[in-house]
């Protein structure tokens, strides 16, 4: 039986897919207009000359993202460019920071927001990612008078740090909805890849996999690999090949980013699972969108990268230059499952590069 949060999802998602149609239009436009910017590791200020109104021209908005070859995160700066135009246009800056890597996840994360305060923001855009090694640098910046805006990650943390906003998906309410997913299709043995352990969002999609699952009548667990594993392919292949090899009775498999997804579905190949054990993952890219297509993956769970980028970086500035708040905190840009039913839309938005 399907659960009323499974049906609220799905309604929830039909809703998302058609904003999402409207989203992809303007996307279009401004892409076209203004050209997009190829991401850097490194700080990135942007700015047009002439023009603008008084009250923006000295402000400075300061995004903070994930590393540079992170599909998921390319996405997110797409919709932080396209709303950076309109910045640019009033004459502000805005000025983007990358993680280096994941190797020292918790650390230069920490590090990077520290360095965000000695930039002059007059608004900073952060993933509380690791709210135990952030918390500090971000509530030094909100304690200034600066306004801060969490996106991405970090839903819980808004108040604790003195934020204005969250704007990004419920990385727990996504999960529920992926393992409860798994359970309808009869999925006995869910397990959900964890290769970035012990931060905010992963474990909180991890968590809601398995209350999902569990709420089906499914078993479910984590499998946590080292966060120096995120994005190497074989390590993470052969991580999930070693488990379903020495557990025959899994049979579904989720991972918390679509590089690693590509891994699990190579590893299911190689275990001779295919067939035999379900795939899904979180965030979306063209080749988890073509295995859904093909029918061996399941689904997607899409919190619309773009949009958080996008409306991040429009609150941000209007905050910042003219008091402006919007009035529903959080703002929720998912999730929406994609599936076969859907999955053709979803298509499109991949290949126009916001989603």
């Amino acid at each position: 039986m399907t659960s009323t949060l499974l049906d609220t999802e799905k309604a929830r998602t039909k809703r998302q897919f058609a904003s999402a149609t409207a989203l992809v239009a303007t996307a279009i436009t401004g892409l076209v207009l203004a050209g997009c910017a190829t991401a850097d590791p490194a700080a990135e200020p942007t700015n047009t000359s002439g023009g603008g109104d008084a009250t923006a021209s000295d402000i400075n908005v300061v995004i903070m993202g994930g590393a540079p070859d992170d599909p998921f995160w390319s996405t997110v700066k797409r919709g932080a460019e396209s709303a950076a135009k309109a910045v640019e246009a009033a004459g502000g800056t805005v000025t983007f920071v990358s993680m280096p890597n994941y190797d020292n996840f918790n650390a230069d994360a920490a590090k990077l927001v520290g360095n965000m305060a000695a930039m002059d923001p007059s608004a900073v855009i952060v993933p509380n990612w690791s709210p135990e090694a952030q918390n500090e640098n971000i509530t030094s910046i909100s304690s200034a008078g600066i306004p801060v805006v969490i996106y991405n990650s970090g839903f819980t943390t808004v108040e604790e740090v003195g934020a204005e906003i969250y704007i990004g998906s419920d990385d727990t309410i996504a999960g529920v909805a992926g393992g409860e997913a798994f359970a309808e299709s009869g999925a006995t043995n869910v397990v959900c890849v964890n290769t970035l352990p012990g931060t905010t969002n992963s474990e909180a999609r991890c968590a809601g996999v398995i209350e999902g699952a569990k709420s089906g009548g499914a078993e479910a667990s984590s499998l946590n690999l080292p966060s120096s594993q995120f994005g190497d392919p074989s390590a993470v292949t052969q991580a999930i090949k070693g488990a379903l090899l020495n557990d025959p009775s899994i049979d579904a498999i989720i991972t918390i980013g679509t590089t690693d997804a590509d891994s699990a579905a190579g590893a299911i190949e190689q275990a001779g699972a295919a067939g035999k054990v379900l795939l899904g993952t979180f965030d979306v890219s063209t080749a988890s969108l073509d295995r859904i297509k093909a029918g061996s993956q399941l689904f997607s769970i899409d919190q619309q990268p773009f949009a958080q980028g996008y409306y991040a970086v429009s609150h941000a500035f209007q905050l910042a230059a003219y008091g402006i708040y919007l009035p529903q905190s959080p703002l929720l840009t998912g999730p929406a499952l994609i599936t076969a039913d859907n999955v053709d839309l979803a298509i499109l938005g991949a290949e126009l590069g916001v989603r």
